[in-house]
Formats: structure tokens, sequence, C-alpha cells
């Protein structure tokens, strides 16, 4: 009976083990953890009774591990001013706000860009779109695919969090003048773009939503 508790709870940590690296690791990393949790294994003391008690760590708190030390602080730090936070749905968020930016600006759509940022990230949006319309011409971009999402840094500034994220997406781009007539760029070739942007939001605010408050190449 024993032998079959061991296996089982060998299966049941190895299983463990994926669940963790698909929720607070990058993809390419998963290789990595799988193999160190198994190295740490060879020295782990033999599995518990039955009727022991295996405590497992709230997914919250496995969401904020496996990151370089100075991202983990700034996510703790932020976790702990903040208990709604959670890290999953922020990255999910930040790749629907970077959709909705880029195509916000593309068309021209300042009032959406304004609910988005912050007043000087619209404001340098909105200077881009003047200098466009002056000059007659239009965008006729599309975001093919977004290829990796990760947090690039992240820090509790007094009540503000600050995350930035760095998007590796491929973007086809054309410029058109007012008569329709393509003036640069082709949608036929993608263009690989790396972007950092930073969201921030008041941990004491009532309003859940993170702004766009800088953007970046990266």
């Amino acid at each position: 009976m024993i032998p079959e508790i061991i296996i089982l709870a060998m299966v049941a940590a190895f299983l463990g083990l994926r669940l963790y690296s698909v929720l607070g690791r990058r993809a390419e990393q998963e290789e990595e953890i799988v193999h160190n949790g198994f190295e740490r294994g060879d020295d782990r003391k033999p599995a518990p009774a039955a009727s022991s008690t295996v405590t497992e760590l709230p997914r919250s708190e496995r969401q904020l591990t496996g990151f370089p030390p100075a991202i983990e602080q700034g996510l703790r730090e932020i976790a702990s001013s903040d208990r709604r936070f959670d890290l999953l749905a922020f990255i999910e968020g930040a790749r629907g706000a970077y959709e909705m930016v880029l195509e916000a600006f593309w068309r021209g759509d300042r009032e959406e860009l304004r609910e988005l940022c912050d007043d000087d990230v619209y404001q340098g949006f909105a200077d881009a779109l003047d200098a466009r319309e002056a000059a007659g011409h239009a965008l006729d971009n599309k975001l093919i695919r977004i290829e990796d999402t990760k947090v690039h840094s992240a820090m509790l500034d007094g009540q503000t969090a600050r995350i930035a994220v760095l998007f590796v997406s491929d973007i086809a781009a054309v410029t058109r003048d007012s008569d329709g007539n393509v003036v640069a760029g082709s949608l036929d070739d993608a263009v690989e773009s790396r972007d950092i942007w930073t969201f921030s939001r008041n941990v004491r605010s009532n309003d859940p939503a993170w702004l766009l408050d800088e953007t970046d190449e990266g």
C-alpha cells in the first residue's frame, strides 16, 4: 500500500509542477522548472501517509513566483497593497488593451484613446494624429499576432502600482494618402514589433482600471 501512495504522490507532484509552470512562468521555462523540480525531489523525504495533509500554495501565490528578484518583489508589494490583484487577469487585460490602443490609434479614435491612456500618453497619440491628418495620410495597419507577452518590470510607488509589459507582435503596416494610394509599407510583409508599455493604477482606488502611462520600444 505504501509504495502505491508514494507513486500517486509523485504523480501529483509532477502534475502540480506542470500547473505551476503554466500559471507562473513563461512557456519556454517549463522544461527547466520541471527538471529542477525533479532534481530537488532526489533529496526529499518519502511521501507522507495517506492520512497526512498536503498543503498547496494558493493560486495567487503561484502566480508571483519564478520572476527575477526585482520583478517578483514589485509584484508582491502590489499584491500586498491590493488584495484583488490577479496577475493572470492583469496580463490578459494588458494584451486586450494593447490591441485596443493600437487599433484606436490606427483609425484615429481619440475618444477611445482618452479612455485607455493617461494624459501624457494620450497627448502623444493626439499630436501624432494631428500630424498624420495634416499630411493627409491614413493608416491601414493590421495586428497579425501577439507572439509573446511578459512582465518587464513591476513596482509600487507610494499608492501607485506600475507594471511594464513587453509585447512582441507581428504587424503589417501600410500608410495611404488621401486618394488611397500606398505611400509606405505593405500588408504582405508583417514586421516584428517589440513594445514595452507601462500600465499604472492607484491601489487605493475603487476603480479597477489600469491606464497606459508610458510607451517605449523593447
